[in-house]
């Protein structure tokens, strides 16, 4: 599989999904004009990644801030996660926020409770 690298611009974040070291993150900011046609791609390819994951995968998400239909796609990618962990697979979610950004830190609070991955909250602290 080809990795999906995908450089950050002001709305949408930069990706990084990396099936040979089993490391995938997405950082920034999401607030695409099609929130679907961004995550698309990036839920089909966890598909095929899916079918033969690496013994462990950890996703790093670095989200300053994302609008309502990029939580939708978000957790899409979240349920693909959940699919290789109750595979037997192990996945590990690191939830990065911002020191004061409880906004962001309920966010992945909800997350943790939709989704049977086990999450890491991490607060950056400048």
């Amino acid at each position: 599989m080809e990795p999906i690298i995908i450089e950050g611009t002001p709305k949408t974040p930069s990706v990084l999904f990396d099936d040979a070291r089993g490391i995938f993150e997405i950082k920034g900011r999401s607030i695409p004009e099609n929130s679907v046609e961004f995550y698309k791609p990036l839920v089909d390819w966890l598909e095929l990644y899916k079918e033969s994951p690496l013994g462990k995968t950890v996703v790093d998400i670095k989200l300053e801030y994302f609008n309502t239909s990029s939580s939708k796609c978000i957790l899409d990618v979240f349920k693909k996660l959940e699919a290789i962990h109750k595979a037997k697979n192990e996945v590990e979610v690191n939830w990065y926020y911002e020191e004061d950004d409880e906004d962001m830190l309920e966010a992945g609070e909800d997350y943790e409770s939709i989704i049977r991955v086990p999450f890491k909250m991490i607060e950056i602290v400048e």
